[in-house]
């Protein structure tokens, strides 16, 4: 058993979802899936995502060589490959049925797989590069660096990694280009309006926002007409008199900051022309930089710069968010937009270079070499030490990465000082603050190498006689039962 060659009962694999697998939901969200565009889903399995994408009013047909085999594989916008090279046994099987998949898609391929950390969740027996499960099966489970180099690899493509084990090719350098800069700037939402007065003040919210004046077609219609129809003199002395500098002013070194962002992870894949970047990158430039060159010089510097181990160390201790530590920088998501430019940066090269998880809280980073982790804490808002859930690392030199999970576990780590994490002027830090002020003033942070997990700190706090109510420390009763 498990020679090369031999056919696995391939279709017994698909299993029958009641939501969106999280392959078409990650692409959805990332705006790739949309009623304009026609989507081929390539080894549909029972075409449980073709149903729900056509309840969200997309253009959707499935294939599958079981299933539905006398569909037509027709060209797409989109082609869906999902979890199909798993249970291809043959690694040439897996290298032409990927081409055919490429060979069909006119904008972008979505290829998902299964991971080598799901290995506890696949029983059976080793056979050729994978498992043969007891009900004929085949799984090979790739390594996610191994998934994105098949990609490129067969496809000819510089690929992206959405989400660990989620790879996108584009068949173009512009798709591409495009869906990093809404990574790293999502598109501001317009307050849509038909009158000349809600299109003005549309036009002021987005000066305010961005930094600068938008060109008519980045505008949506009904805004663009309306604004055509102005006098462009009058609408600068308009925005001028208008709009509050302070915040144009904050924004215009925000959206310069964004655009040495985008230009130093460009490099880091491979840059382009100025004309092949996105309009709306190309505008930033002409609005906050002298050239195209000068932008792309300093955003070589700041590439040169993560190289740089005291520099990084030196940006860390300035961050205005995030709990330093011995070993690594922790900041929580909704504050990652406050660290220096070159720790987004270097979080932004580990994303695309392996994926964020779909779920995470905090991320990690590390002082010396590179690696990025984002840890999961599902409950850190409302549990006053919250417990981890999983941990997912990327080493940035060898792109390999490692994935833990804490389900099931009796004795996990926990959080303490949880405002460190944050912002200064997060709405929850001082709350959180108060919390920490009172537990050291109850010694219980007196010996710290005993509270890092969950049975240490309840040990400590019934020792020291208090238990939490919510965000509050409670002094125990006598008649309570400590534990």
């Amino acid at each position: 058993m498990g020679e090369p060659g031999w056919a696995s009962e391939r279709h017994r694999t698909a299993i029958a979802r009641s939501c969106l697998s999280v392959p078409a939901r990650q692409a959805f969200i990332d705006g790739q899936l949309y009623p304009d565009r026609k989507i081929l889903d390539f080894g549909c399995g029972r075409g449980d995502d073709v149903r729900a994408l056509k309840r969200l009013d997309c253009q959707i047909t499935g294939w599958d060589p079981h299933f539905q085999p006398h569909a037509q594989k027709c060209p797409a916008d989109v082609v869906l490959m999902t979890y199909v090279l798993n249970v291809i046994e043959d690694p040439a099987e897996r290298r032409e049925t990927l081409r055919t998949a490429w060979a069909l898609a006119r904008t972008v391929l979505i290829v998902s797989a299964r991971l080598t950390w799901e290995r506890s969740k696949v029983h059976g027996d080793r056979a050729a590069d994978g498992v043969l499960t007891s009900r004929g099966t085949f799984q090979h489970l790739f390594a996610t660096h191994e998934l994105r180099q098949l990609v490129e690899d067969v496809t000819g493509s510089r690929c992206v990694a959405a989400a660990p084990g989620i790879i996108y090719a584009f068949r173009d350098e512009a798709a591409r280009l495009s869906y990093l800069a809404k990574r790293i700037a999502p598109q501001l939402t317009w307050a849509v309006s038909h009158e000349a007065d809600g299109a003005i003040k549309a036009l002021v919210e987005y000066v305010e926002s961005r930094g600068r004046a938008p060109r008519l077609e980045e505008a949506p219609r009904p805004i663009a007409e309306i604004i055509a129809q102005l006098n462009p003199s009058a609408m600068r002395k308009l925005l001028r008199e208008t709009a509050r500098q302070e915040l144009v002013d904050a924004s215009a070194r925000r959206s310069t900051l964004d655009t040495l962002l985008f230009l130093a992870l460009e490099l880091f894949n491979g840059r382009g022309p100025f004309a092949s970047l996105p309009l709306s990158v190309q505008l930033d430039i002409r609005a906050f930089f002298s050239s195209y060159r000068e932008a792309c010089n300093r955003a070589d510097r700041l590439l040169l710069k993560l190289r740089d181990d005291s520099y990084v160390r030196g940006a860390m201790s300035a961050s205005r968010a995030g709990k330093l530590t011995p070993t690594a920088l922790y900041v929580h998501k909704r504050s990652l937009d406050m660290m220096p430019t070159v720790l987004r940066l270097y979080e932004h090269c580990a994303a695309i270079a392996a994926g964020r998880p779909e779920q995470w809280t905090l991320v990690k980073l590390k002082h010396d070499g590179r690696a990025a982790s984002w840890l999961h804490y599902p409950d850190f808002d409302s549990d006053p030490h919250p417990r981890i859930c999983s941990d997912y690392q990327v080493d940035l030199r060898s792109l390999k990465t490692s994935h833990r999970s804490y389900e099931g576990s009796t004795n996990r780590p926990l959080l303490h000082r949880k405002h460190e994490f944050l912002a200064p002027d997060d709405p929850h830090a001082a709350r959180y603050r108060r919390l920490t002020d009172a537990e050291v003033r109850a010694g219980l942070y007196a010996k710290p190498h005993l509270i890092g997990t969950e049975a240490g700190w309840e040990a400590e706090l019934a020792r020291c006689g208090w238990h939490l109510k919510g965000h509050r420390l409670v002094k125990r009763r006598p008649d309570q039962a400590s534990g």
